[in-house]
This record gives structure tokens, sequence and C-alpha cells, in this order.
């Protein structure tokens, strides 16, 4: 469950970014500037955005690794129960 809570996070973490990027965006170009200004604006503003989105894409992928080595762990742990209950059933124990 609480697995879920990290998408969920992560999920709202995103959208609140890219809401305030687009929203960012969209202030430039309305406001009152010089066209070189506002190229100026948007070039800055389109590198702190990608920016964002590179280390929330390392964030991400970070924890998909983690996951997925949990993940492997559990299975790896569940695999052994299951040999021992089938050996200890073999030898009648």
């Amino acid at each position: 469950m609480s697995e879920n809570k990290g998408s969920t996070m992560l999920e709202v973490t995103l959208a609140f970014l890219l809401g305030g990027a687009v929203g960012a965006a969209l202030g430039i170009l309305f406001a009152p500037a010089a066209g070189k200004e506002t190229r100026e604006k948007i070039k800055d503003t389109a590198e702190k955005v990608r920016d964002t989105v590179i280390d929330t894409y390392g964030t991400v992928l970070d924890k998909s690794k983690e996951g997925i080595g949990k993940m492997k762990d559990f299975i790896e742990e569940k695999k052994e129960r299951v040999r021992s209950a089938y050996k200890g059933s073999e030898t009648g124990v």
C-alpha cells in the first residue's frame, strides 16, 4: 500500500511541475515585452523545464530500480519457502 502512495505522490509532483511550467510559459508569452526579450525568457524557461524533467526522470528511474530490487528479493524469498516446503513433503517431514 505504501508503494501506491509513492506513485501517487510522484504523479502529483509531476502534475504540479508540469502545471507550473505551462503557467510560466503562458505568462511569458502574454506579458508585454520585446521579441528578443521574450525569446530569452522562453529559452530560460525551457532550460529550467528540461532540467526539472531530467531530475524527475532520474528520481523515477531510481525508484523503479529500487522497487524492482525489492520485488526480486520478495520473489526469491517465496521461491525458497516453496522449495523448502516441497522438499519437506518429499521426505515426509
